[in-house]
């Protein structure tokens, strides 16, 4: 098979073959999504913060 009818058909088994979430599913899942990014990102920079200052006073004492 070559390249070109590969990618014709693939082309064809996506706009046929595959069932895509609705517009409005995509964009609650998008929401979901960043805001568990923005709420890991949050816990992340706390833990940092928090190993940071660990570090920091371990330190001091020598």
């Amino acid at each position: 098979m070559n390249l070109i009818q590969y990618i014709k058909d693939s082309l064809q088994e996506l706009r046929n073959k595959v069932s895509w979430i609705s517009w409005e599913e995509a964009q609650n899942s998008t929401v979901v999504v960043a805001i568990f990014t923005i709420v890991f990102a949050i816990a992340v920079f706390f833990v940092d913060k928090i190993f940071q200052s660990g570090i920091t006073e371990y330190f001091k004492l020598f």
